[in-house]
Protein backbone atom coordinates (compact mmCIF):
# COMPACT_ATOMS: atom_id res chain seq x y z
CA UNK A 1 0.00 0.00 0.00
CA UNK A 2 1.24 3.34 -1.20
CA UNK A 3 2.29 5.27 2.45
CA UNK A 4 -0.17 8.73 2.87
CA UNK A 5 1.83 12.37 1.94
CA UNK A 6 1.67 14.71 4.39
CA UNK A 7 2.68 18.45 4.77
CA UNK A 8 2.48 20.12 7.83
CA UNK A 9 2.23 23.82 6.96
CA UNK A 10 3.40 25.12 10.24
CA UNK A 11 6.55 24.37 12.16
CA UNK A 12 5.73 26.00 15.33
CA UNK A 13 5.02 24.36 18.71
CA UNK A 14 2.54 21.41 17.85
CA UNK A 15 3.61 21.32 14.13
CA UNK A 16 7.39 20.20 14.93
CA UNK A 17 6.07 17.64 16.55
CA UNK A 18 3.75 16.46 14.25
CA UNK A 19 6.21 16.48 11.61
CA UNK A 20 8.45 14.21 13.77
CA UNK A 21 5.55 11.66 14.73
CA UNK A 22 4.57 11.60 10.68
CA UNK A 23 7.92 10.24 10.01
CA UNK A 24 7.58 7.70 12.77
CA UNK A 25 4.63 6.35 11.38
CA UNK A 26 4.87 3.24 8.88
CA UNK A 27 2.09 4.49 6.61
CA UNK A 28 2.93 7.64 6.41
CA UNK A 29 5.74 10.18 4.60
CA UNK A 30 6.57 13.63 5.29
CA UNK A 31 7.00 15.73 1.93
CA UNK A 32 7.50 18.77 3.89
CA UNK A 33 7.05 21.35 6.36
CA UNK A 34 5.95 25.32 5.46
CA UNK A 35 6.87 28.22 7.50
CA UNK A 36 7.08 32.11 7.39
CA UNK A 37 10.01 32.48 9.88
CA UNK A 38 13.56 32.19 9.18
CA UNK A 39 14.44 32.08 13.37
CA UNK A 40 16.00 28.58 14.98
CA UNK A 41 12.77 26.52 14.61
CA UNK A 42 12.77 26.18 11.09
CA UNK A 43 16.55 26.14 10.80
CA UNK A 44 15.95 22.89 13.28
CA UNK A 45 14.10 21.24 10.63
CA UNK A 46 16.89 21.43 7.66
CA UNK A 47 19.23 19.76 10.41
CA UNK A 48 16.37 17.02 10.13
CA UNK A 49 16.75 17.08 6.70
CA UNK A 50 12.97 18.35 6.52
CA UNK A 51 12.63 20.00 2.93
CA UNK A 52 11.22 23.24 3.63
CA UNK A 53 8.70 25.54 2.24
CA UNK A 54 7.58 29.34 2.58
CA UNK A 55 4.11 29.23 3.41
CA UNK A 56 3.72 33.07 1.45
CA UNK A 57 5.80 33.67 -1.57
CA UNK A 58 7.05 37.46 -0.48
CA UNK A 59 9.04 35.03 2.50
CA UNK A 60 10.98 33.13 -0.08
CA UNK A 61 13.72 35.63 -0.14
CA UNK A 62 13.79 36.34 3.41
CA UNK A 63 14.30 32.89 4.17
CA UNK A 64 16.85 32.27 1.63
CA UNK A 65 18.70 35.11 2.71
CA UNK A 66 18.82 33.32 6.46
CA UNK A 67 20.51 30.86 4.90
CA UNK A 68 17.19 28.35 4.68
CA UNK A 69 17.24 26.58 1.65
CA UNK A 70 13.91 26.94 0.63
CA UNK A 71 12.44 24.17 -1.53
CA UNK A 72 9.69 26.13 -3.20
CA UNK A 73 6.16 28.02 -2.05
CA UNK A 74 3.16 26.03 -0.36
CA UNK A 75 1.46 25.98 -3.37
CA UNK A 76 4.56 23.87 -4.77
CA UNK A 77 4.07 21.56 -1.27
CA UNK A 78 0.19 21.00 -1.81
CA UNK A 79 0.61 19.99 -5.39
CA UNK A 80 2.41 16.59 -3.78
CA UNK A 81 0.46 15.92 -0.73
CA UNK A 82 -2.99 13.82 0.00
CA UNK A 83 -3.17 16.34 3.63
CA UNK A 84 -2.38 18.89 5.13
CA UNK A 85 -2.04 19.32 9.02
CA UNK A 86 -2.27 22.65 9.70
CA UNK A 87 -0.36 24.32 12.80
CA UNK A 88 -0.49 27.82 11.64
CA UNK A 89 -1.25 30.48 14.55
CA UNK A 90 -4.90 30.75 15.92
CA UNK A 91 -6.90 32.94 13.00
CA UNK A 92 -4.60 32.36 9.90
CA UNK A 93 -5.23 28.38 10.09
CA UNK A 94 -9.04 29.30 8.97
CA UNK A 95 -8.16 31.16 5.96
CA UNK A 96 -6.17 28.35 4.77
CA UNK A 97 -9.31 26.13 4.13
CA UNK A 98 -11.09 26.59 1.25
CA UNK A 99 -7.21 27.19 -0.09
CA UNK A 100 -6.77 23.84 0.45
CA UNK A 101 -9.95 22.43 -0.91
CA UNK A 102 -9.82 24.55 -4.29
CA UNK A 103 -6.62 21.85 -4.81
CA UNK A 104 -8.45 18.67 -3.27
CA UNK A 105 -6.27 17.91 -0.38
CA UNK A 106 -7.58 17.12 2.68
CA UNK A 107 -6.93 18.90 6.03
CA UNK A 108 -6.89 19.07 9.34
CA UNK A 109 -6.70 22.25 11.65
CA UNK A 110 -5.38 22.36 15.53
CA UNK A 111 -8.16 23.56 18.83
CA UNK A 112 -7.38 27.00 18.50
CA UNK A 113 -10.08 27.40 15.80
CA UNK A 114 -13.40 27.34 15.76
CA UNK A 115 -15.40 23.94 15.58
CA UNK A 116 -17.85 26.11 12.70
CA UNK A 117 -14.88 26.18 10.68
CA UNK A 118 -14.50 22.13 9.99
CA UNK A 119 -18.00 21.24 10.79
CA UNK A 120 -16.26 18.64 12.90
CA UNK A 121 -14.04 18.05 15.95
CA UNK A 122 -12.13 15.42 17.11
CA UNK A 123 -10.78 12.71 19.80
CA UNK A 124 -9.46 9.29 18.29
CA UNK A 125 -11.38 6.93 21.00
CA UNK A 126 -14.53 9.16 20.48
CA UNK A 127 -15.11 9.90 17.07
CA UNK A 128 -12.84 8.03 14.79
CA UNK A 129 -15.47 6.96 12.33
CA UNK A 130 -17.41 9.72 11.88
CA UNK A 131 -14.31 11.13 10.42
CA UNK A 132 -13.81 8.70 7.56
CA UNK A 133 -14.96 9.84 4.11
CA UNK A 134 -14.59 13.59 5.36
CA UNK A 135 -12.12 16.31 3.65
CA UNK A 136 -11.33 17.89 6.89
CA UNK A 137 -11.68 18.14 10.31
CA UNK A 138 -10.81 19.70 14.03
CA UNK A 139 -8.64 18.10 16.54
CA UNK A 140 -9.09 19.77 19.82
CA UNK A 141 -7.02 21.41 22.06
CA UNK A 142 -4.75 20.09 24.78
CA UNK A 143 -6.94 20.09 27.50
CA UNK A 144 -10.53 19.36 25.46
CA UNK A 145 -8.37 15.97 24.85
CA UNK A 146 -7.86 15.48 28.12
CA UNK A 147 -11.35 16.15 28.75
CA UNK A 148 -12.62 13.95 26.55
CA UNK A 149 -9.96 10.60 27.04
CA UNK A 150 -11.06 10.32 30.78
CA UNK A 151 -14.56 10.95 30.56
CA UNK A 152 -15.25 8.91 27.92
CA UNK A 153 -13.24 6.27 29.43
CA UNK A 154 -15.95 6.37 32.45
CA UNK A 155 -18.58 6.76 30.08
CA UNK A 156 -18.10 3.82 28.10
CA UNK A 157 -18.05 1.75 30.82
CA UNK A 158 -21.94 3.13 31.90
CA UNK A 159 -19.98 4.64 34.67
CA UNK A 160 -20.47 8.55 33.87
CA UNK A 161 -23.87 10.45 34.74
CA UNK A 162 -22.13 14.24 35.68
CA UNK A 163 -18.67 15.72 35.43
CA UNK A 164 -17.66 18.78 37.13
CA UNK A 165 -14.16 20.10 36.48
CA UNK A 166 -11.66 22.96 37.53
CA UNK A 167 -8.75 23.67 35.05
CA UNK A 168 -5.49 25.27 36.33
CA UNK A 169 -3.75 26.65 33.33
CA UNK A 170 -0.34 27.16 32.43
CA UNK A 171 0.52 30.73 31.85
CA UNK A 172 2.02 30.59 28.12
CA UNK A 173 3.99 27.89 26.25
CA UNK A 174 7.71 27.91 28.11
CA UNK A 175 9.23 29.40 25.01
CA UNK A 176 6.88 32.35 24.41
CA UNK A 177 7.55 32.54 28.63
CA UNK A 178 10.51 35.76 28.12
CA UNK A 179 7.79 38.28 26.82
CA UNK A 180 4.33 36.96 27.46
CA UNK A 181 3.07 35.24 30.67
CA UNK A 182 1.38 35.80 34.39
CA UNK A 183 3.44 36.42 37.69
CA UNK A 184 2.99 36.03 41.00
CA UNK A 185 -1.05 35.86 40.18
CA UNK A 186 -4.09 33.57 38.97
CA UNK A 187 -6.72 34.59 36.11
CA UNK A 188 -9.79 33.33 36.31
CA UNK A 189 -11.43 32.18 33.24
CA UNK A 190 -14.68 35.03 33.04
CA UNK A 191 -17.24 33.22 31.66
CA UNK A 192 -18.21 29.16 33.77
CA UNK A 193 -18.55 27.06 31.87
CA UNK A 194 -14.70 27.86 30.81
CA UNK A 195 -14.75 26.97 26.90
CA UNK A 196 -13.25 23.48 27.06
CA UNK A 197 -16.59 21.98 28.57
CA UNK A 198 -18.38 22.69 25.43
CA UNK A 199 -15.56 22.31 23.23
CA UNK A 200 -15.97 18.76 24.50
CA UNK A 201 -19.49 18.65 23.55
CA UNK A 202 -18.43 19.16 19.93
CA UNK A 203 -16.71 15.43 20.07
CA UNK A 204 -19.67 14.10 22.66
CA UNK A 205 -23.13 15.79 22.51
CA UNK A 206 -24.53 13.89 25.49
CA UNK A 207 -21.74 14.59 27.40
CA UNK A 208 -23.34 16.14 30.81
CA UNK A 209 -20.10 18.62 31.75
CA UNK A 210 -18.74 21.83 33.18
CA UNK A 211 -15.86 23.08 33.55
CA UNK A 212 -13.94 26.20 35.42
CA UNK A 213 -10.63 27.43 34.12
CA UNK A 214 -7.89 29.96 35.92
CA UNK A 215 -4.60 30.92 34.71
CA UNK A 216 -1.73 30.62 36.81
CA UNK A 217 1.85 31.47 36.86
CA UNK A 218 3.69 28.50 35.64
CA UNK A 219 4.49 27.69 31.69
CA UNK A 220 4.96 24.11 31.63
CA UNK A 221 1.63 21.98 31.74
CA UNK A 222 -1.89 22.31 32.72
CA UNK A 223 -3.81 20.49 36.00
CA UNK A 224 -7.45 19.49 36.27
CA UNK A 225 -9.15 18.40 39.03
CA UNK A 226 -12.37 16.64 37.97
CA UNK A 227 -15.33 16.05 41.18
CA UNK A 228 -17.73 12.99 38.75
CA UNK A 229 -21.31 11.73 39.51
CA UNK A 230 -21.61 8.11 38.87
CA UNK A 231 -24.76 6.60 37.46
CA UNK A 232 -24.19 3.91 40.57
CA UNK A 233 -22.00 2.85 43.40
CA UNK A 234 -18.91 2.01 42.65
CA UNK A 235 -15.39 0.63 43.97
CA UNK A 236 -12.09 2.05 43.48
CA UNK A 237 -10.96 -0.54 41.53
CA UNK A 238 -13.91 -0.45 39.04
CA UNK A 239 -12.66 3.16 38.25
CA UNK A 240 -9.13 2.71 37.88
CA UNK A 241 -10.27 -0.52 35.67
CA UNK A 242 -12.06 2.24 33.46
CA UNK A 243 -9.27 4.79 32.98
CA UNK A 244 -6.69 1.63 32.17
CA UNK A 245 -9.02 -0.03 29.59
CA UNK A 246 -8.89 3.49 27.75
CA UNK A 247 -6.36 4.55 25.39
CA UNK A 248 -3.37 7.52 26.46
CA UNK A 249 -4.20 7.59 29.82
CA UNK A 250 -1.20 6.61 31.98
CA UNK A 251 -0.80 6.49 35.77
CA UNK A 252 1.33 8.42 38.05
CA UNK A 253 1.44 7.99 41.79
CA UNK A 254 3.02 10.29 44.76
CA UNK A 255 4.66 6.75 45.96
CA UNK A 256 6.89 7.25 43.43
CA UNK A 257 7.64 10.85 43.95
CA UNK A 258 5.75 12.20 41.38
CA UNK A 259 4.29 14.84 43.86
CA UNK A 260 4.07 17.79 41.42
CA UNK A 261 4.14 19.10 37.49
CA UNK A 262 7.33 19.72 37.82
CA UNK A 263 8.18 15.83 38.60
CA UNK A 264 6.46 14.31 35.66
CA UNK A 265 8.28 16.48 33.58
CA UNK A 266 11.28 15.34 34.80
CA UNK A 267 10.37 12.05 34.39
CA UNK A 268 9.78 12.61 30.93
CA UNK A 269 13.40 13.80 30.51
CA UNK A 270 14.66 10.73 31.80
CA UNK A 271 12.63 8.41 30.12
CA UNK A 272 14.53 9.90 27.13
CA UNK A 273 11.06 11.32 25.39
CA UNK A 274 12.07 13.49 22.65
CA UNK A 275 11.76 17.13 23.95
CA UNK A 276 10.82 16.16 27.42
CA UNK A 277 7.40 15.26 25.76
CA UNK A 278 4.49 13.29 27.61
CA UNK A 279 1.57 12.72 24.78
CA UNK A 280 -0.52 10.77 27.88
CA UNK A 281 -3.01 11.74 29.85
CA UNK A 282 -0.77 11.32 33.31
CA UNK A 283 -3.78 10.95 36.03
CA UNK A 284 -2.36 10.48 39.78
CA UNK A 285 -3.38 6.88 40.79
CA UNK A 286 -3.19 7.19 44.46
CA UNK A 287 -5.19 10.58 44.40
CA UNK A 288 -8.20 9.25 43.00
CA UNK A 289 -11.15 8.61 45.93
CA UNK A 290 -14.70 6.80 45.07
CA UNK A 291 -17.00 7.87 47.66
CA UNK A 292 -20.47 6.33 46.76
CA UNK A 293 -21.52 7.56 43.69
CA UNK A 294 -18.80 10.01 43.82
CA UNK A 295 -15.55 9.92 41.94
CA UNK A 296 -12.57 12.51 42.65
CA UNK A 297 -9.43 12.73 40.80
CA UNK A 298 -6.61 14.77 39.69
CA UNK A 299 -3.83 14.79 36.07
CA UNK A 300 -1.43 16.78 34.40
CA UNK A 301 -2.04 17.42 30.32
CA UNK A 302 1.72 18.26 29.09
CA UNK A 303 0.03 20.83 26.25
CA UNK A 304 2.83 21.18 23.94
CA UNK A 305 2.64 17.51 22.89
CA UNK A 306 -0.71 15.83 24.11
CA UNK A 307 -2.80 16.15 20.79
CA UNK A 308 0.36 14.71 18.63
CA UNK A 309 -1.26 11.25 18.43
CA UNK A 310 -4.45 12.40 17.44
CA UNK A 311 -3.39 14.36 14.41
CA UNK A 312 -1.74 11.35 13.09
CA UNK A 313 -4.94 9.46 14.02
CA UNK A 314 -6.89 12.47 11.94
CA UNK A 315 -4.61 11.57 9.31
CA UNK A 316 -5.80 7.95 8.91
CA UNK A 317 -9.75 8.59 9.17
CA UNK A 318 -9.47 11.60 6.98
CA UNK A 319 -7.68 9.17 4.07
CA UNK A 320 -9.47 6.12 5.23
CA UNK A 321 -6.21 4.02 5.33
CA UNK A 322 -7.16 2.65 8.51
CA UNK A 323 -10.85 2.37 8.76
CA UNK A 324 -10.60 1.00 12.56
CA UNK A 325 -9.72 3.77 15.52
CA UNK A 326 -8.64 1.76 17.65
CA UNK A 327 -6.37 0.04 15.24
CA UNK A 328 -5.35 3.60 14.04
CA UNK A 329 -4.01 4.05 17.73
CA UNK A 330 -2.14 1.04 18.29
CA UNK A 331 -0.15 1.93 15.35
CA UNK A 332 0.33 5.31 16.87
CA UNK A 333 1.35 4.78 19.72
CA UNK A 334 3.24 1.77 19.48
CA UNK A 335 5.51 3.77 16.82
CA UNK A 336 5.79 6.54 19.26
CA UNK A 337 6.57 4.75 22.26
CA UNK A 338 2.93 5.79 23.98
CA UNK A 339 2.43 3.99 27.26
CA UNK A 340 0.45 3.03 29.48
CA UNK A 341 2.63 2.60 32.34
CA UNK A 342 5.74 5.02 32.81
CA UNK A 343 7.47 3.36 35.81
CA UNK A 344 7.61 -1.02 35.78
Amino acid sequence: MDKVRVAVNGYGVIGKRVADAVRLQPDMTLVGVSDVASDYRVKAAVGHEIPVYASLPDKVGEMKSAGIPVVGTLDDLLAQIDVVVDCTPKGIAARNLERYREVGVKSIFQGGEKHALTGHSFVAQANYETTLGRDTTRVVSCNTTSTVRTLRALQTTGLLKKARGVLVRRATDPWESDHSGIMNTVVPEPHIPSHQGPDAQTVLPDLNVVTIAAKAAHTQTHNHYWIIELTRESSREEVLNAFRAAPRIAFIRVGDGIVALNSTIELMKDLGRPRGDMWEVALWEDILTVQGTEVYYTYQVYNEAIVVPENIDAIRALTGIVTDGWESMRITDEAMGIKKEFLV
